[in-house]
């Protein structure tokens, strides 16, 4: 399916680069100010100044912000778009729901492709800015951030590379995730273990933090492996030097030495019952909850935006520690950022950033950060009596925002979903249903490059 929908991105722009631009996610009048001019510079090959009167809105006019926030974040939604329609008389912001973030890309996608029926502004999941990006289906914002003096920097910086494109801010932050280590501290304090924090001490704290039963079966697991999404254990292979692609853009380095040593450790963690692999079913993620909530597992990885979630349904101290690293100790962005739809008439665009600044506003930021379990974004915010409130309540998200500046891009290919396919199902083959370790990441290494070459 991710297949078809990036050859369907790749026709949409093909359309839109032949149909130029058409209006749309707006009930707003013609273009506010310096559309045409801007345009007009574009092919003369000049470059436009940043005129803050070319982003200003002045008519009344409705919008549609398409988002994936699920129905436990209703009230949160409807909150912050209330609190905006109320804060000002020209725009009025209609938020839909309009599924997961797949479903999200696809009506994105086929709107595109018509020229119709785009949102004003929307959410994508951060793997999608680079497509979009190379596609021309966002529009640049640099000019609206020189023009208004919208305050970037205040990103991590690595929040505001995952929304860049080819030097360009084609989307900002917004509901941002990490990977982490959520685990049981009282247990954790009970047994005199310490949270590893790096690849080095994992092997000690798998052992030392596992409860086994007098017949040798495993009665605790120090921790949980998430196996239906390579994101869960990429950052192992990338912080030990691994390069999933290599410069060539062609090639895996999966089966190099260093990414064989990191597979035949996970399996020997598995084999020993010091954790288990959870394979790719779709039960996966509940399972691997549930058995962390039950007291089943000491610590679990998996994403930062569901502290809330395991907070309310433990009842035991949650604590959160950064992935060990090695080398270094980097960790991918998750989440998705907002983008407008480089389509729509400046009108609506215009509106659209106005709207944008508000969602990402320090204020509405801790409103999510409080209301949905995603982490606060800015880097100010740490200095806010908000934020200090914020640490007071929620304190293991110090170690998120001691580290918001290690927090990267995801890795961006044509052929990225095809590799992480493959990644995935062969983890799960090999440690599930076993065998030799070299042989297998050979076999996956082979099948990566042969979808990497075809791009």
């Amino acid at each position: 399916m991710r297949k078809k929908l990036a050859l369907a991105l790749a026709a949409a722009m093909t359309v839109g680069a032949i149909t130029g631009c058409s209006g749309g996610g707006s009930t707003g009048k013609s273009a506010v100010g310096g559309g045409e001019t801007a345009a007009a510079a574009e092919e003369g090959g000049e470059t436009t100044a940043a005129d803050p009167a070319n982003y200003e809105v002045t008519e009344p006019i409705t919008i549609t912000w398409w988002h994936a926030l699920e129905e436990q974040y209703t009230d949160t939604v409807e909150q912050i778009v209330n609190d905006f329609n109320n804060s000002q008389d020209l725009i009025t912001v209609q938020a839909e729901y309009v599924g997961s973030y797949s479903d999200v890309n696809e009506a994105l996608v086929a709107a595109h492709a018509a020229g119709s029926g785009l949102p004003a502004i929307t959410v994508a999941n951060t793997p999608y800015v680079a497509e979009y990006g190379a596609g021309g289906l966002t529009e640049d914002l640099t000019p609206y951030i020189e023009a208004t003096g919208y305050d970037i920097e205040d990103f991590g910086d690595g929040m505001i590379a995952a929304s860049q494109y080819d030097g360009k801010q084609v989307s900002l932050p917004f509901l941002i995730s990490t990977q982490i280590m959520f685990y049981n501290k009282d247990m954790a304090d009970e047994m005199g273990i310490t949270m590893p924090t790096t690849w080095e001490e994992m092997d000690t704290f798998m052992q030392e933090a596992t409860v086994k039963a007098a017949d040798g079966t495993t009665e605790t697991y120090a921790s949980i492996i998430p196996g239906w999404d390579q994101w869960y254990f990429e950052t192992f292979y990338l912080n030990q030097g691994v390069k999933i692609i290599n410069d060539d853009q062609v090639t895996t380095d999966l089966n190099s030495d260093t990414a064989v040593a990191i597979a035949a450790k996970l399996k020997e963690w598995c084999d020993n019952g010091y954790t288990y692999w959870t394979g790719t079913a779709d039960d996966a993620s509940s399972n691997m909850r549930n058995n962390f909530i039950s007291g089943k597992a000491l610590s679990v990885i998996h994403t930062t935006s569901l502290y809330d979630t395991y907070v309310d349904q433990c009842d035991f101290e949650v604590g959160m520690a950064w992935l060990p690293g090695a080398e270094t100790k980097n960790q991918e962005i998750g989440g998705c950022v907002l983008l407008i739809p480089a389509k729509n008439d400046q009108a609506t665009k215009n509106a659209a950033w106005q709207f944008m600044q508000y969602l990402c506003s320090k204020d509405v930021n801790m409103t999510w950060a409080e209301g949905t379990g995603y982490m606060p974004t800015r880097k100010s915010v740490l200095e806010t009596e908000e934020g200090q409130a914020f640490l007071e309540k929620k304190p293991a998200f110090q170690a998120i925002f001691d580290n918001l500046d290690l927090i990267n891009p995801r890795i961006q290919h044509a052929a990225w979903n095809q590799l992480t396919t493959i990644w995935k199902n062969s983890m799960a083959e090999l440690i599930i249903e076993g065998g030799d370790v070299q042989e297998a990441m050979d076999q996956m290494a082979m099948e990566i490059d042969d979808v990497l070459g075809d791009v």
